[in-house]
């Protein structure tokens, strides 16, 4: 299975660089994952009469009469005239023109696999793949389709190929041992082995055959995902032991009982008890916690660092941005009243004289709560005993960055990582499953919906005349634009002609901007000018997701709204509604939008919940799409399964891992070797997440 697919018959050097370079096909266990994306069935013949009145792809026997080209050089085409003996049909070709003009036969028999195309009155079928009946590889009564591109076409490589080569590697297939998984879970799902659903995938002779090779190969993929995930949660939990917090404090106490501003949520109660359960029990914590915009993330991470700070530690809090980091340091200030607790802010704009105070304090363990950006990684930044790090935002910072926080304590911090971008619960546990995950699910009483409401670009001067109405009750305005500049190739709003047609529209009111060209100072005194509220309608590009908190701003406009994602729309949103007033996002699409940002559109309207929004969102994106999530393709590495649609099974998966891990936590026993080499061979490449939150 690791040999490179040189050895199959019929990929040439041409053939083994072209799978390489387009498809990352390299080694025989790669060509035999790459699966069909549908497939025909062949127990079914259209006439050419049918198929020129058919939309969808069309299976014909007859030959070809004539072949001709037209035009010159890259404007070359091939035109084959197919025929049964009773109607004809045009077969063009644009691509790889040279090479069918060698290998096409005339009255030879063919089968045609093809989509017929209405160009006026002409009905053609481009593209359509040809195999001599001959030379058919019949699979009974489904034939796979693959994925090919257009250079592959070029070459002369099409979906048949692949299937050709695949099925030279299944006949090479038949001579190894090939299983995975051991026999006793094969037997206990009642599972068909590799070889067979290799074979039932790509040669499936019915649809029960595809259905039991598609649950074995999805069923292996999830499996071996989870017992990744799952065993670097063991390994770490045994190599790792934390710093012990046994005691709730007079801070933490004290704090409870006289300072704190609101009843806490039970959801933010759940959260700190399972927080406290981690940091007491001798292991190091690595604890995700989730959290809708507004929901109390802020109060859990100060609560949790007067834990640390009781038991005669240090903690850090860091940031992404200079405002975010000023904006968590003056929530916790108001927090702590005249608690006894030392507290400072380190950024890039922190004087030296007070870096010099920062740095004594913190090495001489009089700083209890240092909050921060990327400057807390510097080397300088030396603490005398830190018990607990708090990631805001973790997916703005490098992987690298956080692990410098990590290592600037002998016996590892304990790790608390929050998020404002709502995970779907599958996602969460497929993604951070070697990461205890908490969720603050609800809002705090009395916080006000926001109200959402989507108008199409037509009822403009509605629009204005709502945002007049608000600034007139001494309110401010968000207006969000997806690009900073004019694109040739798109006909949206962008931000430069809509700060230029806002200034316009409300000449009366005095407008900030920023956006991702602006130098950080130059942003950071932007948002500054409209938290003061020296200017009244900010207009910016998405950098203002997680920023600012400016209570006074009641309405977000997003221009072009069906330009961003779910997760997006609802970032941005929740940057209003922080205050008393009631609150509205106002989402602006062309009038003209596709089905998919219709759906959007309506989920917005309708759902207030994050986590319900993700849910959509990730059926309509998928996971290597959700917002913060991009590079989540490479952790999932998932080619059939589906964490939406296969939830259950994904549930299923882990429960099976669970059981095997509390009867063999290290796999030695003879029964799970197999498993035991699949995580060693898979953890070449891993790289250890939980290691570094």
């Amino acid at each position: 299975m690791d040999n490179n697919i040189k050895y199959i018959k019929g990929i040439g050097p041409k053939k083994q660089m072209l799978l390489k370079s387009e498809l990352q096909i390299n080694t025989i266990e790669e060509l035999l994952c790459y699966y069909p994306y549908k497939y025909i069935d062949r127990t079914k013949f259209a006439t050419v009469k049918e198929a020129k009145q058919s939309t969808d792809t069309v299976q014909c026997k007859g030959w070809i009469t004539q072949i001709k080209t037209e035009g010159f050089g890259p404007k070359e085409r091939l035109i084959a005239y197919f025929t049964d003996g009773e109607a004809f049909i045009d077969l063009v070709f644009f691509a790889g023109v040279k090479y069918l003009k060698q290998s096409l036969k005339t009255k030879e028999p063919y089968i045609l696999f093809g989509k017929p195309n209405r160009f006026g009155k002409d009905i053609s079928i481009v593209h359509p793949e040809l195999t001599l009946a001959k030379e058919e590889n019949s699979t009974g009564g489904l034939y796979p389709q693959y994925h090919t591109t257009e250079k592959m076409k070029k070459e002369g490589i099409q979906s048949k190929n692949i299937f050709q080569f695949v099925c030279n590697a299944l006949k090479v297939l038949d001579k190894e041992e090939v299983e995975n998984l051991p026999s006793w879970l094969i037997k206990y799902r009642n599972l068909i082995s590799k070889q067979d659903a290799l074979k039932g995938i790509h040669c499936p002779s019915s649809y029960d055959e595809l259905n039991a090779a598609t649950y074995r190969l999805k069923f292996e993929e999830l499996f071996f995902n989870q017992l990744k995930v799952i065993y670097l949660k063991i390994d770490r939990e045994q190599k790792y032991k934390g710093n012990i917090f046994p005691h709730i404090g007079p801070l933490f106490n004290d704090f409870y009982t006289k300072h704190i501003p609101f009843e806490l949520t039970n959801a933010q109660k759940r959260v700190i008890k399972e927080v406290r359960q981690n940091m007491k029990g001798g292991i190091q914590m690595n604890r995700l916690v989730q959290g809708d915009v507004g929901s109390g993330k802020t109060m859990v991470a100060f609560m949790t660092a007067l834990i640390a700070i009781d038991n005669g530690f240090q903690a850090c809090l860091m940031a992404p941005t200079e405002i975010l980091a000023s904006q968590h340091l003056a929530s916790i200030l108001e927090m702590k009243h005249d608690l006894p607790l030392n507290v400072r802010l380190l950024t890039g704009s922190t004087k030296v004289a007070e870096r010099r105070i920062i740095h004594q304090e913190l090495e001489d363990g009089t700083l209890d709560l240092l909050i921060g950006t990327h400057a807390l990684i510097e080397d300088k930044v030396k603490f005398k005993q830190l018990g607990l790090v708090i990631i805001d935002e973790q997916h703005r910072f490098g992987v690298a960055q956080r692990a410098k926080l990590w290592s600037k304590s002998v016996i590892p911090p304990h790790i608390l990582v929050m998020t404002a971008t709502p995970i779907p619960r599958t996602l969460a546990m497929t993604l951070y499953g070697d990461l205890d995950v908490s969720l603050i699910d609800e809002l705090p009483p009395g916080r006000k919906p926001i109200v959402t409401k989507h108008f199409f670009e037509s009822k403009r001067a509605k629009i204005n005349e709502f945002i007049q109405d608000e600034l007139d009750k001494g309110h401010q305005v968000y207006v969000v634009y997806p690009l900073i500049e004019e694109s040739k190739n798109m006909d949206f709003k962008n931000l430069e002609n809509g700060f230029e047609q806002i200034k316009e529209d409300f000449p009366d009111h005095k407008i900030s901007i920023v956006h991702g060209k602006l130098k950080p100072k130059e942003k950071d005194s932007e948002m500054m000018r409209f938290k003061n509220h020296e200017s009244h309608i900010m207009v910016a590009t998405t950098v203002i997701e997680v920023g600012v908190n400016v209570p006074n701003a009641s309405v977000m406009i997003i221009e072009s709204a069906e330009r961003f994602g779910l997760s997006q729309l609802h970032q941005l949103r929740g940057r209003v509604g922080r205050g008393a007033d009631q609150a509205y996002c106002i989402l602006v699409t062309g009038d003209k939008i596709s089905k998919v940002s219709k759906t959007r559109m309506e989920t917005m309207v309708n759902h207030h919940d994050g986590f319900k929004i993700s849910e959509v969102d990730l059926e309509l994106r998928g996971p290597g799409d959700i917002e913060g999530l991009q590079q989540s393709g490479d952790i999932l590495d998932l080619k059939l399964a589906d964490i939406t649609k296969d939830a259950d099974l994904l549930a299923d998966v882990r429960q099976i891992i669970f059981k095997i891990s509390e009867k063999d936590k290290k796999l030695s026993h003879p029964a799970n070797n197999k498993l035991l080499q699949m995580l060693i061979k898979t953890n070449k490449s891993l790289f250890n997440w939980s290691d570094i939150s």
